[in-house]
């Protein structure tokens, strides 16, 4: 648990200090906080190269692994600049997470459920056939996969 919340952190300045002690090298793009990440401690773009950092992992755990997860994600983003392997399953990504000590994985946390989807049922109207589905489908459409009667939704 830290004592200043994740908005009166200052990410950008601590992802640049990270990567000058731990890499040696600037960060000279942008680190975010993004609210919507579940699963994960954080993601590297290629793209942009911005990083995202799940404030969760912040607020749950302490300092130490929530820099475990920065050097994480700087791993991937100083290698791709070198152009070398910054996939997970890569030599290179591997041998410098183990190097500068970053987190493999994410440690789990007690994540809020999410609801059971409403499913939807349908039967066909001249075999029988029962059909369970999460999404919605158009019965005007589609028809029984046994012996192609229309369905109807119960």
């Amino acid at each position: 648990m830290n004592t200043v919340s994740w908005q009166d952190f200052n990410l950008q300045e601590y992802v640049e200090k990270v990567s000058l002690e731990d890499f040696g090298i600037a960060f000279t793009n942008q680190a975010y906080w993004n609210n919507r990440l579940r699963t994960t401690g954080g993601r590297f773009f290629p793209k942009d190269f911005h990083l995202d950092f799940n404030p969760k992992i912040y607020e749950k755990f302490d300092l130490n692994v929530f820099r475990g997860i920065v050097r994480h994600e700087l791993c991937h983003y100083h290698l791709y600049k070198a152009g070398k392997g910054y996939r997970h399953a890569d030599r290179d990504f591997k041998n410098l997470l183990k190097a500068v000590e970053g987190l493999r994985y994410t440690p789990t946390y007690d994540r809020p459920q999410t609801p059971i989807s409403s499913q939807h049922k349908y039967i066909c109207t001249k075999c029988g056939q029962g059909y369970v589905r999460k999404r919605r489908i158009n019965t005007r459409k589609y028809v029984c996969g046994k012996c192609r009667g229309r369905l109807k939704e119960i």
